[in-house]
């Protein structure tokens, strides 16, 4: 899920060459073309024109292996529901409920987990910091032979920084958002 942002587009980029089949699900056509032409996915699901639901049961008909969650809310319900025996949930965002007014219920199918004796679990890259130089030379390595690639979306200057975090939670960046600043040296 999230899979047109900065984390969810290196993740199953990651997937990918680690030889996974890859079904990223992302907000609008032109990300989803994205992560097929470009990123190389095996399958993109538009959650705002597409039933999720149906298409996740279309492409995963034994069901989710690993499911890298970056939303939270009614996809990872989703996927919860689709889960294949011994399956891993990755939680690693939950962009779905950071800006919800009012009690966050929790997922509704996670009953699942135990069904499919499936594990979710909480992940933070700070939990692995002394493997930061391994990672940052292996990814290095992808970008310098084209099998990583990455998107940034700038915002120039310093009065955008409020629509840059508009962007984040409407969904109106691909890849990293990020805003150029200009540095003022006195």
């Amino acid at each position: 899920s999230g899979a047109a942002g900065a984390t969810g587009s290196v993740a199953g980029q990651l997937a990918r060459i680690a030889g996974a089949r890859v079904i990223g699900i992302a907000g609008g056509q032109h990300k989803c073309e994205w992560l097929l032409s470009e990123l190389g996915f095996d399958a993109a699901i538009d959650y705002k024109s597409e039933d999720v639901a149906a298409r996740l049961a279309a492409l995963c008909p034994a069901g989710l292996n690993v499911f890298f969650d970056n939303v939270g809310g009614e996809i990872l319900d989703i996927a919860l529901a689709n889960l294949a025996d011994r399956a891993r949930v990755v939680l690693c965002g939950g962009i779905s409920r950071y800006d919800s007014r009012g009690p966050i219920a929790g997922p509704a199918n996670y009953f699942n987990l135990i069904y499919r004796r499936a594990r979710m679990e909480g992940f933070i890259v700070l939990d692995y910091q002394a493997r930061f130089p391994e990672a940052t030379a292996a990814l290095a390595g992808y970008l310098a032979s084209g099998q990583l690639r990455h998107r940034e979306t700038v915002l120039q200057g310093f009065a955008q920084l409020p629509q840059a975090l508009m962007n984040l939670f409407a969904g109106g960046n691909m890849g990293k958002q990020l805003v150029a600043v200009d540095i003022l040296h006195n």
